[in-house]
């Protein structure tokens, strides 16, 4: 008995996945490609590579992880450093009081 079949995908290879969908959506396509070509003035011909780049494109699209859940220690710093490059630089600054230990647990006291 072959292993690998245990290990196969569930999903079908997406050039299989795009074939079908162009083979169980040819008349929605077709329609498509008429209309594009009508607005471009351009052959039909022409514009079906454009429309398998796009579906190829719409159904290969993955969701991206988040930037917490993949940048490195460098991308991090990088991204740290441009936000607090966003930020306005000509503001007053705070009070010694307003940054001292009297001010900050001020209400502590009460």
């Amino acid at each position: 008995m072959n292993q690998n079949i245990f290990f196969r995908s569930q999903e079908p290879p997406l050039s299989q996945h795009l074939q079908s969908l162009q083979e169980e959506h040819r008349d929605e396509l077709e329609n498509i490609v008429r209309v594009l070509a009508s607005i471009t003035n351009i052959s039909p011909e022409q514009v079906k590579p454009y429309m398998n780049n796009l579906l190829w494109q719409l159904l290969n699209k993955q969701e991206e992880r988040p930037f917490y859940e993949t940048a490195t220690a460098l991308e991090w710093v990088t991204a740290f450093r441009e936000w607090a490059a966003s930020h306005h630089h000509n503001a007053p600054p705070l009070s010694d009081y307003a940054v001292s230990r009297e001010s900050i647990y001020e209400d502590e006291r009460l």
